[in-house]
């Protein structure tokens, strides 16, 4: 499973921007697919993640503000992020969990994937 991230930038407090992520490869299944954060000297935290039954969760910091939104059929995750404060700025990764298709005996195979991370900036 592959993971291609766009989206992201810099953008001026109150504003918006859109991270998308698609996933590909031998998917057999999604059961989730999330966005991550990590600003500079903090630990990575989760952000906003959607499961497969269209539950979501999101970090308190962010609720009101991102909307996090899954097509299907395209295996995409999609983060809206509205109302930009400062606090925002950090590389946002995208993580799948997964089920891989395999070739041989044993089913499809759990895993956990991560994109090669977005910069969002927001300046004050």
């Amino acid at each position: 499973v592959q993971l291609v991230e766009s989206g992201g930038g810099l953008v001026q407090a109150g504003g918006s921007l859109r991270l998308s992520c698609a996933a590909s490869g031998n998917i057999f299944s999604i059961d989730a697919m999330a966005w991550y954060r990590q600003a500079p000297g903090k630990e990575r935290e989760l952000v906003a993640r959607i499961f497969s039954d269209v539950r979501t969760d999101y970090a308190e910091s962010v609720k009101g503000r991102f909307t996090i939104s899954r097509y299907s059929a395209e295996n995409t995750v999609i983060l809206q992020m509205d109302s930009l404060e400062p606090e925002d700025t950090a590389v946002y990764y995208c993580n799948v969990e997964a089920y891989e298709v395999t070739y041989g005996l044993g089913g499809p195979r759990y895993v956990v994937v991560w994109g090669q991370g977005t910069l969002v900036t927001v300046s004050s």
